[in-house]
């Protein structure tokens, strides 16, 4: 057994010891809003958004990208289960905005190890192996944080299964400062007809 899966399992033990009456919250989200953000390890939504568990939908993705499947999830969220309103959240030092789609395609082609990168970029060890599939997948890679937000804001506000009545509001998390910063022509694409 790895350090990190005792390390997780322990700390379930410890939850499920005082889960206490949170196996009766209903299936809906409480507050009745979803936040689409990034995976990054850095960004906690339940604290930056004040939030507990049965409040909302956390829908989380390389980027926190407007991608189908977020936006299935998002979808899901309101026509089963009642969302009313939605965040973009992105955030500064992200990730997604240190490569791009030819880069990460090229690391594949290299091979599938983990790559590394340095002041000069990044570099693969192009042992074992790779595969050309990455290729024709759009990695959706950021290269402006308030026009990425922009961008997502209009792919779901222009998807025909959203309601025009649901607000989608757009806002990047400084990863230095902990604020949420509103990006208003996202907001402003996002507001409810």
């Amino acid at each position: 057994m790895s350090k990190i899966l005792k390390e997780v399992t322990s700390a379930n033990a410890d939850y499920a010891a005082d889960f206490g009456d949170k196996g009766n919250l209903p299936m809906p989200p409480g507050r009745q809003f979803a936040i689409l953000t990034c995976m990054d390890a850095r960004l906690d939504p339940a604290k930056y958004a004040g939030l507990a568990e049965g409040d909302a939908h956390v829908i989380r993705n390389a980027g926190g990208r407007a991608s189908d499947d977020a936006i299935r999830s998002l979808v899901i969220s309101y026509k089963l289960l009642g969302t009313k309103e939605w965040f973009v959240i992105h955030h500064t030092d992200c990730g997604m905005e240190t490569f791009t789609t030819e880069i990460i395609s090229d690391l594949l082609s290299g091979s599938l190890k983990t790559a590394s990168v340095d002041a000069s970029g990044w570099h693969d060890s192009n042992a074992g192996g790779g595969t050309t599939d990455g290729k024709y997948i759009n990695w959706l890679t950021i290269s402006d944080q308030g026009k990425s937000v922009l961008e997502d804001v209009q792919r779901i506000r222009s998807n025909s299964m959203v309601p025009s009545d649901i607000p989608i509001y757009g806002y990047i998390y400084d990863c230095k400062t902990g604020n949420l910063m509103e990006v208003p022509e996202a907001t402003e694409a996002g507001e409810a007809s």
